[in-house]
């Protein structure tokens, strides 16, 4: 079903089919058929510019001038293998950034994609804008990415069309101190929610959609759904498409993340001053032993290097590895490269992050119906314990009630039979009064007529009487 299928994303005006970016890998990893495969299953393929003229014969003659004509010859080639999105992955603290920079813009690749140091600084923005192509730096919280856009928005007025957040579980080079890679504050769960929110008010200001793009340890198509889930808009996944047929790496540097296992996988100290995640062998074991393996420097691509106390030269040696030859380099891999169980196509890569998506979003689906059918019936639960109590509260009080209403109509009764017998006295009383009052009415003439004798003779005695 539809539903259940990855959604496209949109950056600016390009649509991806999937959310799917494949990081940018150097030195020679991920070139024309790596990041071409990539477009043609609907992600967005990305070469990666660092050190890529290393694949050219005359790089030690003019290492600026071979990767320019490196990054040139890839970007074309890939154009011709693919008309899915193509992208570039550019350092913007190479010592060639401006020209790797310009001839990108020169091919109008689809996007640009600028780590390991902040695109703030002498952007041509303006050409950029004119060749259609996108700009998404990498960032490591929420503050850089505020910085650069708020840097962008007073100088060039404008912002970027969408940001990568790399969190600590990335291979290569990482944008933490080695003691914060361990922190929970810095897990790429944190981080997503923490750039979305410093990207809201650059949206509402320039009135567009501005794409977080998660990566860093992202490994199956559960890993997709659930940072989709968190507001990612697409994910960028670097250590899944090495050990594919299409990755422009030696099968030895593929078969290295297939045969590490946990423990191999350690952080290291570049020799540019940051921190690194690599698999270990000897060639590290040594150089931490302090056993320089420096035979020259084709020239300085980056100001951080000091090839005079370096232990090795950084891009000799990845180079080195993408040739297959690990015992004199060595292969930069994500926290997640022990998990790395076969070689496949870019195609059954994609079929399976596809399936393990729709896995995880039925699941899902089924856990929320779990989840509220248990709702439901605890709901249900709690109408029926409601109820049983109702019922034995009004049971309560219809007792109540009917001993009151006992206890009252008692009362009544009392009072009526109390009331009846007063009545019965009172009119027994009123009846012999009445008795008494005839028999006083029959007897009256009678005492009237003796009384008035009785007042006749007495008057007379009077009249008789001598005086005294």
């Amino acid at each position: 079903m539809i539903f259940f299928k990855m959604p496209k994303m949109s950056i600016g005006n390009r649509t991806l089919p999937l959310p799917i970016i494949q990081g940018g890998m150097g030195v020679g990893i991920s070139l024309a058929g790596l990041a071409s495969a990539v477009a043609e299953q609907g992600g967005m393929g990305v070469i990666a510019a660092n050190g890529i003229g290393m694949i050219e014969p005359d790089y030690y003659a003019d290492g600026r001038a071979a990767n320019i004509k490196a990054l040139r010859s890839e970007i074309r080639r890939a154009r011709a293998m693919s008309k899915g999105l193509i992208g570039v992955n550019i350092m913007v603290a190479a010592n060639d950034f401006p020209q790797l920079l310009d001839t990108a813009i020169e091919e109008k690749v689809d996007a640009l994609f600028m780590g390991a140091g902040l695109p703030i600084k002498n952007i041509p923005v303006a050409r950029i804008r004119a060749a259609n192509v996108l700009v998404v730096p990498i960032v490591s919280s929420g503050r850089a990415a505020e910085l650069i856009f708020k840097y962008w928005q007073k100088t060039y007025h404008d912002v970027p069309d969408a940001v990568v957040v790399e969190g600590p579980l990335a291979g290569g080079h990482l944008g933490f101190k080695a003691e914060k890679l361990q922190d929970a504050d810095q897990a790429l769960e944190v981080l997503v929610p923490q750039v979305i929110a410093a990207l809201e008010s650059f949206q509402e200001a320039f009135h567009k959609k501005i794409p977080v793009i998660a990566a860093g340890g992202i490994f199956t198509g559960e890993d997709i759904l659930r940072f989709l889930q968190l507001g990612a808009q697409g994910v960028q996944m670097a250590t899944r498409f090495v050990a594919t047929e299409e990755c422009d790496a030696d099968i030895r540097f593929k078969e290295a993340y297939l045969k590490c296992a946990p423990e191999d996988i350690v952080i290291i100290k570049s020799p540019v001053g940051l921190p690194g995640r690599a698999i270990r062998n000897k060639f590290l074991d040594n150089a931490a032993a302090g056993v320089r393996n420096v035979k020259r420097c084709a020239w300085r691509c980056l100001d951080q290097c000091d090839i005079k106390h370096a232990d090795y030269c950084i891009s000799v040696a990845l180079d080195n590895a993408r040739q297959g030859l690990l015992d004199q380099g060595f292969a930069f891999c994500g926290a997640n490269a022990y998990r790395v169980e076969d070689i496949v196509t870019v195609h059954a890569l994609f079929d399976s992050l596809k399936h393990e998506y729709e896995a995880a979003l039925v699941g899902d689906l089924v856990t929320l119906k779990d989840e509220y059918l248990q709702t439901i019936e605890n709901r249900l639960a709690g109408l029926r314990r409601d109820y049983r109590q109702a019922r034995q509260r009004l049971c309560r009080l219809g007792a109540e009630y009917s001993r009151a209403w006992e206890r009252k109509v008692n009362s009544i009764i009392e009072e009526y039979h109390k009331a009846r017998n007063l009545s019965d006295m009172l009119r027994d009383e009123y009846e012999s009064a009445f008795k008494k009052l005839n028999l006083f009415k029959e007897r009256f003439p009678e005492k009237l007529a003796e009384l008035q004798a009785l007042l006749r003779q007495f008057q007379t005695d009077l009249v008789l009487a001598p005086a005294l």
